[in-house]
């Protein structure tokens, strides 16, 4: 285990390159040239036991650019399968990023791939490079995730280099050390399921028990417990990104997290306006990942994980198993809004309450972020700051009703005001990681200026205090920006 903040203080133990040689692929990264560090996570660096002031700048450089592992490493590609958009294909796995090491940290096991990293057996047509866009964008993305208490990979740091990359323009090429407790995706499951490799499937299962899920051990059926585990984790993440306005946008099943956390970042975007069917996705032409279909859709990917399980768990018993996802996801959201509203009590008006109130954001065309906020900042009895937010033709009385319901409901709690703000406050986030933020960061890294996002990484790190000077970061676009609409390579 790191006993300092050097990098080279970090030990390994790669599990995955002692899986069946079919599991994956050896290959190692492609050095990129003129590699030069863009900003290092204080938060990514944390989970390595690192304090990111000592880190070895030119000695991370050298890692991200490809030139130089660790000692320790064993760079591989991951092979797995899974359905996107529906279609299962068969040819998936790791193809711009190499799983360089699994570290052993004091706070247990932290994969470190490197995204961007070469063409690997799985790239199929692709290059296996990364941009400057994504990598920022999905950069800032663990940063904010994290910061909203939302399960996520993270990364260590995101480096540009002197390659040129063609997406659908010419960009600067880019490299991210992303950190995660795990890769297992529902897609590896899938894989071994379709070849029929019952053995490999519980091998599979009782390494991720093992590795990051022992107490499941000790169940009576651990097989069935680390199922169980995988529904309920899901369920209460997918509340997470429903109560936060989070659309990932690309929920395919190898997307898709064994221990629930948020993996892959492409075209996601967190609400602006509120839009119960966002799709910034502009391949989702059906708006299969819009916002309101990511509970259901996440559904219907553990209900294909639950038959690549059936050599292993009965179908009756999976099928309880998957019952018990939304109960789950709506209590969870249930509390999470509750929250954000200033509610200690559970009353069994709230659900319509709730309702009601996206729905005004919604006929409003109302902030999302900003109107939560508003309910923090100032006295519902006035109601001031909100109507500011809420506009819209005709949403002047549908605010009066509903504010009248709501102080209603307020009239019920014991907790005083002062304390009910102060603890809204501490859930509704001032800054959030808009598209167009993202891409202000963006040009100006692209410019060599990269202070704007170490800003915004700090902001999105703490979400909930509010900064002095800080205000252009947590501002809407403009009411006549376009809607937001990005493609995979975003």
């Amino acid at each position: 285990m790191a006993s300092d903040s050097s990098l080279e203080t970090l030990t390994f133990d790669n599990v995955w390159s002692r899986f069946p040689e079919d599991f994956f692929t050896r290959v190692k990264p492609t050095p990129w040239r003129d590699t030069r560090l863009l900003d290092v996570s204080p938060s990514g660096a944390a989970l390595l036991g690192l304090d990111p002031e000592e880190i070895d700048r030119d000695r991370l450089t050298a890692l991200m650019s490809g030139e130089r592992l660790l000692s320790g490493m064993d760079p591989l590609a991951q092979k797995y399968t899974g359905h996107q958009f529906g279609t299962y294909n068969p040819a998936l796995g790791d193809g711009r990023g190499l799983l360089l090491g699994e570290a052993m940290t004091s706070q247990g096991p932290i994969d470190l791939h490197l995204k961007g990293a070469g063409k690997t057996p799985y790239s199929r047509f692709g290059d296996g490079r990364a941009v400057l866009r994504s990598s920022i964008r999905e950069y800032l993305a663990g940063e904010a995730m994290a910061g909203l208490k939302i399960p996520t990979t993270m990364a260590l740091a995101v480096a540009v280099n002197g390659e040129k990359v063609m997406r659908e323009r010419v960009e600067p090429g880019a490299t991210l050390l992303r950190l995660a407790e795990s890769h297992v995706r529902f897609g590896h499951f899938e894989w071994l399921y379709q070849q029929q490799r019952v053995e490999d499937i519980e091998r599979l299962m009782r390494h991720v028990i093992d590795r990051h899920r022992p107490d499941l051990a000790q169940e009576t059926a651990p097989l069935e417990a680390l199922f169980q585990d995988v529904v309920t984790r899901t369920a209460e993440l997918i509340a997470r990104w429903q109560a936060y306005g989070f659309v990932h946008a690309v929920m395919n099943t190898d997307n898709m997290s064994i221990l629930g956390l948020t993996l892959d970042y492409g075209p996601y975007a967190f609400m602006d306006r509120f839009e119960s069917n966002l799709t910034p996705n502009h391949t989702d032409t059906t708006g299969r990942y819009a916002f309101d279909q990511q509970p259901g859709v996440a559904l219907w990917n553990l209900t294909v994980l639950g038959q690549s399980l059936t050599p292993l768990i009965a179908v009756e018993r999976l099928r309880e198993i998957l019952d018990t996802y939304e109960p789950t996801l709506q209590a969870a959201y249930a509390i999470l809004m509750r929250g954000r509203l200033g509610l200690e009590t559970e009353q069994e008006s709230d659900g319509k309450l709730i309702e009601d109130w996206l729905s005004l954001l919604e006929s409003s065309r109302a902030d999302f972020h900003r109107s939560f906020r508003a309910l923090s900042d100032q006295d519902v009895v006035g109601g001031l700051s909100l109507r500011e937010e809420i506009v819209g033709s005709g949403s002047g009385h549908q605010l009066d009703e509903w504010l009248a319901r709501y102080r209603q409901r307020l009239a019920e709690e014991s907790r005083g005001e002062t304390e009910r703000l102060a603890a809204m406050r501490r859930v509704n986030p001032l800054y959030v990681l808009r598209t167009h933020l993202a891409q202000q960061v963006i040009e100006a890294a692209q410019e060599g200026d990269t202070r704007p996002l170490q800003t915004f990484r700090e902001l999105l790190s703490s979400p909930f205090l509010q900064r002095p000077g800080m205000d252009v970061w947590s501002e809407a676009p403009s009411p006549s920006a376009p809607p937001v609409c990005l493609s995979c390579s975003s």
